[in-house]
């Protein structure tokens, strides 16, 4: 077999060439995953085998803290406070800016070396895979940084400070981007940075414009200029942004929740131009359907969806606990039919 099957399979789906199987992506949160490893084997990169696998550079505080490890409060390298459990990434409980003032601040090394120790191990085991690498969030990490209420009313109050906020995040990622791109081998990069509640952009179209797209830009532009694929993760409904997403140079849109969007009318209207990874509805179907109602509609997304390529079949939302586990391996078995 060619040992580079799976990354030309989802270079061929990326460039919108119907192939005779439709690729999946997975991602659980700690639960989850050890029931899946258990059963399957561990990791389940080996053992189930996904086309798609991703990475991310190491943080002092992991997406995922153990409380047993890190106790019940963890500050990430920005000095926000997290609080920590076993199930999923915590709540961001303590702001590191007061004020909307960043004169002062100092943001964290980001050529830190501990950052990206064992991401090339990483890359060269997974040499066969289409390997994503997150590289970090932008709105997201400015609503951790100053609090979600404060930096909504920031937007009409304290406007200079938020572009400022921001230009420096877009700062941080662009040195991470950097050296991503010119140490590692890999295919794309990952951004995460929700935009969405479930029935809208939590901010306004226009100040999504003036605030947020400008440093994309930036980001997307200098991932293009490494010639690396663009991965842009947000839940929730971002409808009004995708076709902006788009023009800025987006390659893959995770998750699409059905829960929030349209899917079928996102792939009519956009899927020539864009690759959805996701699709499967994660807050009812997986947690309240059994598996027969899973794999249906798992073979109903791959008919509709992966016609003319631009589909990869993942969860709606990462797995998370709340999914019974003989849905999980409904899932993961129809996905790999």
């Amino acid at each position: 077999m060619d040992p580079f099957t799976s990354k030309i399979w989802i270079k061929k789906i990326i460039s919108h060439h119907e192939t005779e199987k439709v690729p999946f992506y997975l991602n659980f949160t700690p639960v989850a995953k050890k029931l899946v490893e258990e059963y399957y084997g561990r990791p389940y990169e080996d053992s189930i085998a996904p086309p798609v696998v991703d990475n991310g550079f190491n943080s002092c505080k992991p997406i995922y803290a153990d409380p047993d490890v890190f106790g019940k409060i963890i500050r990430d390298e920005f000095g926000v406070a997290w609080t920590t459990n076993k199930f999923d990434r915590g709540i961001p409980v303590g702001k590191c800016l007061q004020t909307p003032d960043i004169s002062d601040y100092i943001f964290p090394d980001f050529t830190a070396s501990y950052r990206f120790e064992g991401l090339e191990d990483w890359c060269k085991k997974y040499v066969d895979r289409y390997r994503i690498i997150w590289a970090g969030d932008l709105w997201e990490r400015a609503t951790f940084m100053r609090g979600m209420a404060q930096i909504l009313e920031d937007l009409i109050l304290n406007k200079t400070f938020v572009y400022n906020i921001l230009e420096k995040i877009t700062d941080y990622i662009l040195g991470t981007v950097e050296i991503l791109c010119n140490n590692f081998d890999f295919e794309c990069i990952a951004i995460s940075d929700d935009y969405g509640t479930q029935k809208s952009l939590m901010i306004s179209p226009s100040h999504w414009c003036d605030f947020i797209k400008p440093c994309l830009k930036k980001i997307y532009g200098l991932v293009i200029k490494y010639k690396k694929d663009i991965f842009h993760h947000s839940d929730g409904n971002i409808y009004p942004v995708i076709k902006e997403l788009i023009d800025m140079g987006c390659n893959i849109l995770h998750p699409v929740q059905p829960e929030t969007m349209d899917i079928f009318k996102i792939k009519k209207e956009f899927g020539k131009y864009l690759t959805i990874c996701g699709g499967l509805n994660t807050q009812h179907l997986l947690v309240n359907c059994g598996p027969e109602e899973i794999i249906s509609e798992i073979r109903k997304l791959k008919k509709k969806l992966g016609h003319g390529g631009g589909f990869i079949l993942g969860s709606g939302l990462t797995i998370q606990k709340d999914v019974p586990f003989k849905n999980i391996i409904a899932m993961i078995d129809e996905m790999k039919n």
